[in-house]
């Protein structure tokens, strides 16, 4: 991050600090904060964007160590914050680990962030590369369980020139084109800055309609006096049944659906039957809001010279 001068802050302490964004980070306990740390230097890059990094994701017999933390959690948490997500690999470690498919499990929802770094693909031949690309895709495939196939980029990202005397040429134009489109996107965040949050906002507003529409039917079906413990678990063991019901009445995208199981897991420590009912009025209310964003934005922007870089959430 950008800061006066270089260092270095421990994880429990960068959580309570009001001027950061990391206040969210203490639901995942002291044994992740403790793991946590946040690097200041003064940079005008940093000014622009923060960068983070996430530690490697287990593979092979280290899959049997348990993290102490939730650590699919902590990825969702800042996944739902960030304006764009690398998954790195290299070609001689192109395993996905089960450990790491829950990691993009959890990105769900932030698919149009997603891109894949292939890297350090100058230390195999161009057959080699073709095939080690091949099975990357299909890998992901399997994982990401989307018809659209995801933007790879492909080189050897470091400070380092290109050796053009141990690859082709081909492959060093392939690298150079790789990594100023990586550059490009990169370069965007912070013009894109204010349509994430717009984009951000208008997917939080339907999830919360929809969350309202899924709890208040999920109360009609409640007992009113007895056996409301056992109603409360027919629910539960049936949570996808009950999603499919409140789609078909009030004409709900599936895809706006929140996870089935994670649901579930929280719901579980609720008692269904306390519930404030539905409010329609407040329904209408983000039914209009989602109508008149057009004309909100347009006059928020005409205040800034209608230049996103001049908007409060660029860069941030």
């Amino acid at each position: 991050m950008s800061g006066p001068d270089e260092r270095s802050i421990p994880g429990n302490t960068v959580a309570v600090q009001a001027d950061m964004p990391f206040s969210g980070l203490t639901t995942f306990g002291g044994a992740f904060l403790s793991k946590f740390e946040c690097a200041q230097m003064p940079h005008p890059l940093l000014d622009e964007i923060t960068i983070i990094d996430t530690p490697g994701v287990l593979s092979g017999e280290k899959q049997r160590t348990q993290r102490s933390y939730d650590f699919t959690g902590v990825i969702s948490w800042f996944a739902a914050k960030c304006d764009l997500i690398l998954l790195l690999f290299d070609p001689h470690k192109l395993d996905i680990s089960d450990e790491f498919k829950r990691v993009i499990a959890s990105l769900r929802g932030n698919d149009d962030k997603i891109r894949v770094v292939l890297n350090k693909a100058h230390q195999v031949d161009t057959q080699q590369l073709m095939r080690v690309y091949g099975a990357l895709m299909w890998s992901l495939g399997k994982v990401l369980n989307t018809p659209e196939v995801v933007r790879v980029y492909i080189g050897s990202f470091n400070d380092k020139p290109i050796n053009e005397d141990a690859i082709s040429s081909m492959f060093c134009d392939l690298f150079e084109k790789e990594q100023d489109d990586l550059l490009v996107d990169l370069v965007d965040i912070p013009k894109k800055a204010c349509d994430r949050r717009i984009n951000e906002f208008v997917k939080r507003a339907r999830a919360a309609k929809i969350h309202a529409y899924i709890i208040s039917h999920l109360k009609n079906e409640m007992p009113t006096i007895m056996g409301k413990a056992k109603a409360q678990q027919r629910l539960l063991d049936n949570l996808e049944d009950e999603f499919a019901k409140v789609q078909r009445e009030f004409h709900l995208p599936g895809g706006d659906f929140p996870n089935t199981e994670h649901f579930k897991e929280v719901l579980s420590g609720y008692s269904i039957d306390k519930f404030e009912k539905l409010k329609p009025k407040m329904i209408q209310a983000v039914d209009d809001m989602l109508g008149h964003l057009d004309f909100f934005f347009l006059c928020f922007f005409s205040y800034f010279d209608f230049s996103p870089s001049l908007c409060p959430c660029a860069g941030r």
